[in-house]
């Protein structure tokens, strides 16, 4: 029996038995009438402190995190390369990595402390925790059943800031969702596609991500030339478009390695393809390729190197009363 059990037990014991006054009551049950909300303040007071303390914790680390050194290059390798050679937009990524995990982490410190404090100050009420337990168990299977997919989604944003899979800025394909990302959330992630439009995409539905702003990018140049072309002169002058390329100031700085010319892709029906490839900055790849290919259309003339025309075979078939032989093809012609 608990000590408020007992002092109702002993008060309707005094009110039968005239013989008890009320300052010996009062003497009897000094303990329990201070002893519980003394106790229960107390719990209230451990919570508020552990709170406080656990939340301190949380914003030492976040502050750690938002800490820019500057003076010390970084070790990871890791995370975009474009946000690496811009600090502004770095200092904003980590920043809103940092910020949206802090407070994840501070409510649900916030909510165990206080779930831990109420169970404690029920208990010395008196009332019995067992039911309750049983009962918030069965009430929280219901809800969990049915927000199932939005515990996944707030599961897999987490997973998507902690791993740094792609931030604000990254250009990412996500499926039928191909843009610039606008804003990451716990549940939803914002992309903004080519056409202007706003996709807003549950984390919990992201099963693939490609980001192309991650580290490095390659531009990639397929060239088709003539059967009759001498190849290793094409080669040649790949290469050196290419490395004129990387002379140029505008992008010197953007190309990361000399261009190499990996030889014959395919065989085609009209030409022979040769691909030329360079290591780039991430998001720089495409202006790469599109400058690329008006050096590579510029070469090529100037050695006197024809771009192929499509192949198409001519039949020609005789006047009427000519034998079958006669209908038959003849060599194939350019048009």
């Amino acid at each position: 029996m608990s000590s408020v059990d007992a002092s109702a037990s002993y008060l309707l014991a005094s009110t039968d038995n005239p013989a008890i006054s009320a300052p010996q009551w009062l003497e009897d049950n000094l303990g329990t009438l201070v002893g519980v909300p003394l106790r229960i303040v107390l719990i209230v007071l451990g919570a508020m402190l552990l709170r406080k303390l656990a939340q301190r914790a949380i914003t030492r680390v976040v502050n750690r995190v938002l800490q820019n050194n500057g003076d010390e290059p970084r070790r990871s390798t890791r995370g975009p390369a474009v946000l690496q050679r811009d600090p502004s937009r770095a200092d904003e990524r980590r920043e809103q990595r940092a910020r949206t995990i802090g407070s994840v982490l501070s409510s649900i410190v916030t909510i165990v402390i206080a779930v831990m404090g109420l169970a404690m100050v029920l208990d010395q009420i008196g009332i019995a925790l067992g039911p309750l337990l049983a009962s918030a168990g069965v009430v929280g299977l219901a809800i969990g059943f049915g927000a199932q997919s939005l515990v996944a989604d707030y599961l897999a944003g987490m997973l998507i800031m902690v791993e740094d899979q792609y931030g604000v800025g990254d250009s990412v394909d996500l499926g039928e969702a191909i843009g610039e990302v606008e804003h990451v959330g716990l549940r939803l992630t914002q992309v903004r596609d080519l056409n202007g439009g706003l996709w807003h995409i549950r984390n919990g539905e992201i099963m693939r991500v490609r980001n192309d702003s991650q580290e490095w990018a390659r531009a990639v140049l397929d060239v088709s030339v003539a059967y009759d072309s001498n190849l290793e002169k094409v080669f040649t002058v790949l290469e050196d478009t290419g490395l004129a390329l990387r002379e140029n100031p505008d992008f010197k700085d953007v190309l990361l390695e000399d261009p190499s010319v990996w030889g014959v892709q395919s065989l085609s029906p009209d030409g022979v393809v040769v691909r030329l490839v360079v290591k780039t900055s991430p998001l720089k790849q495409w202006a790469v390729t599109r400058e690329l290919r008006r050096r590579v259309k510029e070469a090529l003339d100037a050695a006197g190197i024809e771009m192929p025309f499509p192949q198409r075979t001519v039949w020609v078939r005789g006047g009427e009363g000519a034998d079958s032989d006669d209908e038959r093809p003849s060599i194939p012609a350019t048009r």
